[in-house]
C-alpha cells in the first residue's frame, strides 16, 4: 500500500514494521529514497519505534551530503509496503488512510476480545557516552568521524561532538543507546579501534541503564 501519512502514529508504526529487517528504504546504501521518507517524518522518533529510530538517526548522520546521495526522489506513496505509487493524488491518499484506519480499528477490536493481553518482553537497554581519541593534533577529524558508520543490531547512535582535550587535540564524543543483550562495550571498542589509522583509543565516559 506504500507510505501515506508519516505524521500519524499509525503511519509511523507502518514505517517501523517495514524497517524491521531492512537498513534502508530501498537497496543497501542510503539514497534519495531515504531522503524523501526522512523529510516526511516529523522529527525525532519515540524509542519504542526502535527500527524506525535507528534508520532515522543513520540518515540524519548523512544530512550534510544528502544532496549527493544516489537516486531520484519520487512521490512518498511509491515507497513502503508493496511499493505502490500514489498516481491519483489526494484520492488515493485518502483510500490508503482509510485502509490504515480500518486496520487500526480491527486491531483494537481484537485486543479488547483478549482477556489477558500479553505484556511485551522487557528489553534491557543502556545509554553509553564514548570518547574516541585520535593519534595527535594533525588527525583528520572528518575521517575519524567515520566510526559513526558502524552499525549493529541493537545499536542506535545519537548525537556526537568534538571536545578539546589539550595541546590542540580534540576527542570525538558519541552518545548511543544499546540493547544490553546484543551490544557490549567490548564489541564497540573492537569495531571503533579497527579504524587504526585515525583512532588511538576508545574509552567509556559514561554508562547508564535505562
Amino acid at each position: 500500500m506504500g507510505f501515506a501519512d508519516l505524521k500519524s502514529p499509525t503511519g509511523l508504526q507502518v514505517l517501523n514494521d517495514y524497517l524491521e529487517d531492512k537498513s534502508y528504504i530501498k537497496g543497501y546504501v542510503p539514497s534519495q529514497t531515504d531522503v524523501a521518507v526522512f523529510e516526511a517524518v516529523p522529527g525525532p522518533l519515540p524509542a519504542d519505534l526502535c527500527h524506525a529510530l535507528h534508520w532515522y538517526n543513520h540518515i540524519k548522520s548523512h544530512e550534510k551530503e544528502k544532496a549527493s546521495l544516489p537516486g531520484v526522489k519520487k512521490a512518498l506513496g511509491k515507497y513502503g509496503p508493496a511499493d505502490v505509487e500514489d498516481t491519483t493524488g489526494s484520492g488515493a491518499t485518502q483510500i490508503v488512510k482509510m485502509m490504515m484506519t480500518l486496520s487500526s480499528l480491527d486491531l483494537r477490536r481484537r485486543r479488547k476480545v483478549k482477556k489477558k493481553p500479553k505484556k511485551p518482553a522487557l528489553v534491557s537497554k543502556s545509554t553509553i557516552l564514548l570518547d574516541v581519541k585520535p593519534w595527535d593534533d594533525e588527525a583528520d577529524m572528518e575521517k575519524l568521524e567515520g566510526v559513526r558508520s558502524i552499525e549493529a543490531d541493537g545499536l542506535v547512535r545519537g548525537s556526537s561532538k568534538l571536545v578539546p582535550v589539550g595541546y590542540r587535540i580534540k576527542k570525538l564524543q558519541i552518545q548511543c543507546v544499546v540493547e544490553d543483550d546484543k551490544v557490549g562495550t567490548d564489541m564497540l571498542e573492537e569495531q571503533i579501534t579497527a579504524f587504526e589509522d585515525y583512532v588511538q583509543s576508545m574509552d567509556v565516559a559514561a554508562f547508564n541503564k535505562i
